[in-house]
């Protein structure tokens, strides 16, 4: 993971360079780095009047190479929210007025990573055109669940992983008044009464019959696609527990 997490680095750092001197020093001493490595860079007064920002970037880059995985994400995180927040004078002529966030999706997608609520992510954990599809507190549980994922905390994407469907499972039933929740049941038992409610089969019918699919090949499709969401249910019950 270190060699990729240093790849998201490669995206952020030549955005960090943009910000005047001054402002990068300020962006990396609130996104919490050791503010004693920064006064013993050696940048006095008259080096920060004239060295470049590259330089600077360099040399917090050497050591944020040396930070343990964990760190690095942390420290990502925090530089970014920096960085887009507004605080700060971004660039020279025609780059200031450069969209930033798009330009870090750019950046970041074309090293295997993305941005997502402002947490760096390896894009194949999440489609982020899929998530804004989602309720709210389900889209935030799969947030949650891939950054715990993406930082070795197994037992935490898990839960989160499965509150995310519990969210689901909760909207539907008070979408379609199905009344209260059994807790009795199963979790499995709770995906499948859920899944049902929605009427996904019955929608598919009409968009398989209008392409003239065949009735065996509607039905076994069917079957499949409900077979493989209550083994998925089964999986991450199973998991959890």
């Amino acid at each position: 993971m270190n060699q990729d997490i240093n790849l998201a680095w490669a995206a952020v750092a030549p955005i960090l360079e943009k910000f005047d001197f001054y402002q990068i020093k300020n962006i990396v001493k609130l996104s919490a780095f050791d503010i004693k490595i920064l006064n013993g860079l050696g940048f006095d007064d008259w080096r920060q009047q004239n060295t470049g920002t590259d330089q600077l970037v360099s040399e917090i880059e050497h050591y944020f190479l040396d930070f343990a995985d964990e760190k690095k994400h942390h420290f990502l995180t925090l530089v970014i929210e920096q960085i887009l927040s507004g605080k700060y004078d971004y660039g020279h002529g025609d780059d200031r007025y450069e969209n930033l966030e798009e330009k870090l999706q750019s950046h970041l997608s074309r090293l295997g990573w993305q941005l997502i609520d402002n947490k760096v992510l390896p894009i194949e954990l999440l489609d982020l055109s899929d998530l804004n599809e989602l309720d709210p507190s389900a889209r935030d549980d799969l947030v949650k669940a891939a950054a715990r994922f993406r930082d070795g905390d197994l037992l935490g994407a898990i839960s989160s992983a499965y509150a995310a469907v519990e969210s689901v499972i909760v909207r539907v039933y008070r979408d379609n008044n199905l009344g209260e929740i059994d807790h009795t049941k199963s979790f499995q038992h709770r995906c499948k009464k859920a899944f049902e409610a929605t009427g996904v089969c019955t929608a598919i019918d009409a968009q398989l019959t209008d392409i003239e699919w065949k009735e065996g090949d509607m039905s076994l499709f069917k079957r499949n696609l409900e077979g493989s969401v209550n083994q998925a249910s089964y999986v991450l019950q199973l998991l959890r527990n």
